[in-house]
């Protein structure tokens, strides 16, 4: 009677073993995935989600000229960022660039901790990447309380628009322990270069902010503890 050899039953096994152990991998690492948390809306007027004009992915300026002309600019005119500027301006911060989830800017293991949120004349409001959409959270207008905690930077009250990055670190620090700390700030760097590189490339101006008082900005947006304000983006036509 036919058998394999001894040396090919043993290499099937360690296969075998391996392809088990590959398998358990997987299974533990989407268990331990995270889950993106709802947000609570704040008032009646809040909870209605709208889909955004689809990104562009291509553009009449190369990214050196964007680089080379990228300015911090604190004084805007007055008109209202369109939907497809604010669109593409939330994209470039963490909208989808592949079927597969990922997004235009890294992120530590893909835990994607970045929360943005867009404060304007007509409310606040929660991007949501996965249906490049977003959801209303309250009607008030809170650029100029978000000015008041940014230590009184006015440009944060006469922007136009206001994109405001928020890191959620318990979402990195399973996987990453102490230095998802570390890894939550850079990421809003990366979402951040984004959103100035993006402006520029639209016609359009901002500043990146980081003074402010964290616990200011979570009342003012009505966030709890887990969430850390990270960067305030204030956007909008150059004025003078």
């Amino acid at each position: 009677m036919g058998g394999r050899p001894t040396g090919e039953v043993s290499t099937v096994r360690v296969r075998s073993a391996r392809s088990l152990v590959l398998c358990v991998v997987v299974a533990i690492a989407a268990a331990c995935a995270p889950e993106e948390e709802p947000m609570e809306p704040t008032d009646e007027q809040a909870g209605d989600v709208q889909a955004l004009p689809a990104p562009e992915e291509t553009g009449p300026r190369s990214l050196e000229e964007v680089l080379a002309e990228r300015r911090s600019v604190r004084a805007y005119d007055d008109r209202d960022l369109s939907k497809a500027e604010t669109g593409q301006l939330l994209w470039a911060a963490q909208g989808l660039s592949d079927p597969s989830g990922k997004r235009t800017a890294p992120s530590a293991g893909a835990t994607y901790p970045l929360e943005v949120f867009l404060a304007t004349a007509d409310g606040l409001a929660h991007y949501r990447p996965e249906q490049h959409a977003l959801e209303s959270v309250s009607g008030a207008d809170l650029r100029g309380a978000l000015a008041d905690a940014a230590l009184g930077q006015e440009e944060v009250a006469e922007a136009p628009a206001v994109l405001v990055l928020s890191g959620v670190v318990e979402r990195t620090e399973g996987r990453y322990g102490a230095r998802a700390e570390r890894y939550v700030a850079l990421e809003a760097g990366h979402a951040a270069q984004n959103v100035l590189l993006q402006a520029v490339a639209l016609d359009l101006a901002s500043v990146p902010i980081g003074a402010f008082d964290d616990d200011e900005v979570r009342a003012v947006l009505g966030l709890d503890e887990r969430h850390t304000p990270l960067y305030l983006l204030p956007v909008g036509a150059p004025g003078s």
